[in-house]
């Protein structure tokens, strides 16, 4: 790794040794299908939109050998995320393969991409592992939802997440944390909102600060070393997504394997080119993310 000498990979500015996580093993491997997205979030935390390109479009070809790689390292889950995957031409290809081997998880906005896709989608039943969605409903307000992501899309996505629940697929949501939020209130607003479209069952409801957009260098505290050891233990420390996941992406045309799902516009988190290689080497969290995971324990997964 070039940057493992560099003193602001190891240390904060006042010179502390930073916080760090050594990384256990790879339960669940994520893949970004590239920042093409059909919707244009003013605050989406991948910066994705129609035709952008800072990560490519993941292909069969780009996927299949970081699946056979992670196997072989016991891995658990495969993950995909974006942008919005189902833009990707061959996502379903990719599923496909993915779905004889180990459970998968899309995160999607729920919306046009996916329901074109639907019977494809359907047909993906009949493979050996469970196919699970989480659809982006970032408030239990119609308006409050579409004023970010467009026009009618909260009723496209919620009555999506319904459809794909009534088919048997497994359903979760992620949506936007308000910093004072009621927390409690919030989730029975969005579960009055399940009930609507024949969900009655409780389904996960994971819920994100704001990540702002790439590139953005947000005055947070520095996670130390003592930060881990004071307000962390082994079990909490363990519960962090860099312990026992990585996620894989094409920039440029190469594939590459970074720290997590939130951390590709640093280019320190670029790990290795294999897995293994990714997994010898010490996660400083240095970014202004990882102050998000610490603090309020917020996760990208939902292996427990």
């Amino acid at each position: 790794m070039h940057h493992i000498n560099r003193h602001d990979w190891l240390h904060t500015p006042q010179g502390e040794p930073r916080g760090y996580i050594q990384s256990q093993k790879l339960q669940e491997l994520w893949f970004h299908t590239g920042t093409i997205c059909n919707l244009r979030c003013p605050f989406c935390l991948e910066g994705s939109k129609p035709g952008d390109n800072r990560i490519n479009k993941l292909t069969f070809a780009d996927a299949k050998p970081y699946m056979e790689e992670a196997l072989g390292l016991g891995v658990q889950q495969f993950s995909f995320t974006g942008g919005e995957p189902f833009v990707i031409p061959e996502i379903m290809e990719i599923l496909k393969y993915a779905l004889r081997h180990k459970p998968c998880l899309v995160l999607t906005n729920g919306t046009k991409p996916l329901l074109q896709r639907i019977e494809d989608i359907e047909a993906l039943q009949q493979q050996k592992f469970p196919l699970s969605f989480r659809i982006s409903l970032d408030y239990p307000n119609p308006q409050k939802h579409d004023a970010g992501r467009g026009q009618g899309n909260f009723m496209m996505a919620l009555e999506t997440l319904g459809m794909l629940a009534n088919k048997g697929f497994n359903v979760s949501i992620a949506r936007q944390q308000q910093a004072t939020e009621d927390k409690e209130a919030v989730e029975n607003s969005f579960r009055q909102f399940f009930a609507d479209v024949g969900i009655h069952h409780p389904i996960p409801i994971i819920s994100f600060p704001d990540f702002l957009t790439p590139g953005s260098i947000p005055q947070v505290p520095y996670i130390t070393e003592h930060c881990m050891t004071t307000y962390k233990n082994a079990h909490s420390r363990a519960q962090l997504m860099c312990n026992y996941s990585r996620m894989v992406l094409k920039k440029d045309g190469k594939m590459c394997v970074y720290a997590c799902t939130l951390v590709d516009d640093d280019e320190d988190y670029h790990l290795a080119t294999t897995l293994k290689e990714s997994l010898d080497i010490t996660i400083m969290l240095k970014h202004h993310r990882c102050y998000s995971c610490f603090a309020s324990g917020a996760s990208c997964s939902e292996l427990s």
